[in-house]
């Protein structure tokens, strides 16, 4: 039983899943623009879209361990962001448990997105499926689509505008350009911070066929792709208040302290991961900065 709570706790990971909970925090402030929010609603839209994670990372675990990804981390290799939940390798979780978890996941994930579609609002069903999709297909055959450098944009897509947009709709109603705008400089960091996190498993990740970007542009230039996505975030951010919305978004700015200081290291050691992973932590903190800023942001500005 110790074994199967550790492993599960692994597979829920509180530290990745700050990913969406960031996403759900804009979308929320986003909405509390408008009106009062419905507490209840956004509760479980939460543990909705908390249940998708443990499904993904359950699901996920299965396919990398079968590919040989997971196996194929050196020691040396070995993050405490990247490299997978390792509950098989680890012997937490037998394969069977783990299949059982995420098939319980991904039903109550779903089942609570149903319950918003019946009883609050029909139009999240497109975004709930699109979500639930890439989730699961993010490793699962056939798409494969962190194996076919498509990882990185389903994960900007996800947890930037998709996640922001659809916490926004069920307390509103509709989803506004602006949101979406508000989201994508989010999506990027996020995405960005899978990039930094793909620097660990470079070499197990190229001799599994798994080809994400990083893999396919190599470590030099995809540090110098990292700082290119970063920028183009904090340009999107400058830029947000010509589309209307408030000039408090750049409190967001703040993502910038940590994100340099996380592109620095990058760019200077791309090929250590002893040295990469204070470069992950910092650029963990940088997204969380971006969502908290420009979110509280919003909120000064009612």
């Amino acid at each position: 039983m110790k074994n199967f709570c550790l492993g599960l706790w692994r597979l829920a990971d509180p530290k990745i899943s700050l990913a969406s909970f960031a996403a759900m925090f804009l979308g929320a402030c986003a909405a509390a623009r408008g009106g009062a929010l419905s507490w209840k609603w956004l509760a479980l839209t939460v543990l909705g879209i908390f249940f998708i994670e443990i499904a993904k990372n359950a699901s996920g675990e299965v396919f990398d361990f079968d590919s040989g990804t997971d196996l194929a981390v050196a020691a040396e290799d070995r993050s405490p962001f990247s490299g997978g939940k390792r509950v098989l390798i680890d012997g937490l979780l037998n394969r069977r448990q783990t299949i059982s978890i995420a098939a319980v996941s991904y039903l109550l994930g779903i089942a609570a997105g149903l319950v918003i579609v019946a009883y609050r609002e029909p139009q999240i069903l497109w975004l709930g499926v699109v979500g639930v999709a890439l989730a699961y297909f993010y490793h699962a055959p056939p798409f494969k689509l962190s194996y076919r450098g498509l990882g990185e944009l389903a994960v900007g897509l996800c947890y930037g505008p998709l996640i922001t947009s659809g916490t926004y709709l069920v307390q509103r109603g509709s989803v506004t350009p602006e949101v979406i705008l508000l989201a994508t400089p989010l999506g990027l960091l996020i995405a960005a911070f899978l990039w930094i996190n793909e620097f660990p498993d470079y070499r197990a990740d190229k001799a599994s066929g798994r080809l994400n970007l990083v893999v396919r542009l190599g470590r030099p230039t995809a540090a110098r792709v990292f700082v290119a996505t970063m920028m183009v975030a904090a340009a999107g951010l400058t830029l947000l208040p010509l589309a209307g919305i408030p000039v408090a978004v750049y409190l967001g700015a703040l993502f910038l302290v940590p994100a340099a200081v996380a592109s620095r290291i990058l760019l200077q050691h791309a090929e250590v991961t002893t040295r990469v992973i204070p470069a992950q932590a910092m650029f963990l903190i940088s997204f969380v900065l971006y969502s908290l800023g420009s979110g509280i942001g919003l909120l000064l500005a009612r």
